[in-house]
């Protein structure tokens, strides 16, 4: 009599980046077989590849078409979190790899981040905080701003976009967006706000909040084009992805007083190399944007559930 569990005999997943123990349970209590290589380099990876089934990744691992090509048993691609840019997704669409990932997963988070951001911004926070850690009493020099009143735009209206936009409600901010896309009008009236072009939301917001996934069309999406467009002392939120902006532009429009400040949370490069993260009006943060123990719980459990059923095995 054929049983369940031989389908899941044999079945192999390996995990290339930390996740959380709830992924690794799931995975086990279905049957699977689970390696937890959570610092395993690219050239290991592309050795131990052919013996899996599934492969498991956040953004460090890179799953290339070397490593697809390698994978010779490999059924399923798991990425625990939002973006797919670490995987060729064509590469696995040539060989019918399924790839999944759990955009749904950090949306709280990231759009905590970012309003914790614009307070970091308005209020100076961070050098309040450096100046009384090296004995220095920065009163003076630390006038912010409110929130409230200001013009918030939000470049992309998706899950996490949406809601920062309802945060930023809270706070009294009115709200501009733009996106590619048609947005359902029943979001746009809950959030009061007003859908605009890219150059209008540049020229009227004093915060402007990306959230844009890498394409060919978003790669340095903010240039020095868009840069000269932003209202003279506005500020810029990137919790996206670090492609997005021109980081050269970007501290070139700091430099010269054109912008009042940005918060980074990603990178062109990871660590990153450029002068603009020395800025003092930078704020930076090492791409913690689903880095909250609610966000990898939730990233770890769904992942695991998704690549079971890719499986067949519920």
């Amino acid at each position: 009599m054929f049983c369940m569990c031989d389908m899941r005999r044999g079945l192999k997943v390996l995990v290339c980046d930390p996740v959380s123990s709830r992924c690794i349970e799931t995975l086990r209590g279905a049957g699977l077989e689970v390696s937890y290589q959570p610092k395993i380099s690219a050239e290991d990876l592309i050795k131990q590849i052919p013996e899996y089934d599934v492969v498991i990744v956040r953004s460090r691992t890179k799953i290339t078409s070397s490593v697809i090509e390698a994978g010779k048993k490999l059924r399923v691609i798991g990425r625990a979190g939002v973006g797919l840019d670490n995987v060729d997704t064509e590469a696995a669409a040539r060989r019918n790899i399924v790839v999944l990932n759990t955009p749904e997963s950090s949306t709280e988070a990231v759009a905590e981040l970012v309003i914790g951001f614009m307070l970091c911004l308005a209020r100076k926070i961070p050098l309040g905080d450096r100046g009384i850690k090296e004995g220095r009493w920065l009163k003076g020099e630390m006038m912010g701003i409110e929130l409230k009143g200001k013009t918030l735009g939000i470049v992309g209206l998706g899950r996490i976009g949406s809601r920062v936009g309802a945060l930023a409600k809270a706070f009294g901010m009115k709200i501009l967006v733009y996106d590619v896309i048609q947005l359902p009008e029943q979001l746009i009236k809950s959030l009061e706000a007003e859908v605009v072009d890219l150059d209008t939301l540049l020229t009227r917001s004093d915060f402007i909040t990306l959230h844009v996934p890498l394409t060919p069309e978003t790669r340095h999406m903010i240039n020095r084009e868009r840069l000269a467009k932003m209202k003279k002392g506005a500020y810029l939120i990137n919790a996206s992805r670090g492609e997005v902006v021109d980081e050269e532009a970007l501290y070139e429009a700091l430099k010269e007083g054109r912008l009042a400040g940005a918060a980074l949370d990603v990178f062109e490069r990871e660590p990153p190399t450029s002068e603009v993260v020395k800025l003092p009006n930078v704020v930076c943060t090492p791409h913690i944007g689903a880095q909250t123990v609610e966000a990898q719980d939730a990233a770890g459990e769904m992942l695991a559930e998704k690549v079971i059923k890719a499986l067949g095995l519920r």
